[in-house]
């Protein structure tokens, strides 16, 4: 595999009792890039992100992640390497403060993460980094906060935090802006975009306007299959991708003329 591509599949297929919901999948996607996955409601993107991560065995099909086939590998293991996800849910433990959700995120770093009865003050020496997570994405001021109490926008920019704290080359994220209101997807977007330093993103996104603004690359699904790839602006013009968008649920969200 070229050095330029992080994670690549060959032929990815997943089947449920006789459903195809990915087909003959052939996904590159270059180091350093923010990569979005688009496609019209059940093409098959979560799919694609639970084979990616290991949540599911692909039917068949090879993955390579960095050069090595993680075809059989456990979840936890291609986390262990580098290869981290969000989900379209938030993902917080709600009744403990901003400061701690991202400190366990941390914890794994000093090998106690099972040593259930240690004294929190044990894990003071992680504050500093967690804090430094947390203003990069604008929420240091909220750090005492309870999680629970976060507005939406918010919890999904925490998400983001505790997802740095793992350190990954390899950053996956479900549906980032899902159920915001403008405000909030600017700013989730801009957050995407300066957690891209130094790493790779892998997105699946319905927002066209978030995809056109980040996006490096762009990937479309239809019915478990690609259909195209590419630039913003090639993918948007496809007559393909046009077709699907417009004879969909979600057609219109594409952004651009027939």
């Amino acid at each position: 595999m070229p050095e330029d591509f992080i994670i690549e599949t060959r032929g990815l297929m997943k089947e449920f009792n006789g459903f195809v919901a990915v087909s003959d999948v052939d996904l590159r996607v270059r180091r350093g890039q923010i990569h979005a996955l688009i496609g019209p409601n059940g093409a098959g993107k979560t799919t694609c992100f639970n084979l990616l991560t290991k949540f599911l065995i692909p039917t068949r099909g090879r993955i390579l992640y960095q050069g090595d086939d993680i075809t059989s590998a456990r979840a936890a293991e291609v986390a262990r390497r580098g290869l981290v996800r969000s989900f379209q849910m938030s993902a917080v433990f709600p009744h403990l403060t901003v400061l701690e959700n991202v400190r366990i995120a941390l914890q794994r770093k000093l090998g106690t993460t099972f040593h259930f009865w240690k004294r929190e003050s044990s894990l003071a020496v992680l504050n500093p980094r967690a804090m430094e997570l947390l203003d990069a994405v604008d929420l240091a001021s909220f750090a005492r906060m309870v999680a629970v109490e976060l507005p939406y926008g918010r919890k999904r920019a925490l998400e983001i935090a505790t997802t740095l704290a793992m350190e990954p080359e390899l950053m996956l994220l479900d549906e980032p802006t899902q159920g915001m209101g403008h405000e909030d997807v600017e700013k989730v977007t801009a957050l995407i975009k300066r957690a891209s330093a130094n790493r790779t993103v892998l997105m699946v996104e319905h927002n066209m306007n978030v995809v056109a603004t980040i996006a490096d690359t762009i990937t479309v699904l239809q019915r478990g299959r690609i259909i195209a790839d590419g630039s913003y602006a090639d993918v948007s013009r496809n007559p393909l991708v046009i077709e699907a968008y417009m004879g969909s649920a979600d057609g219109g969200q594409l952004g651009v003329p027939a």
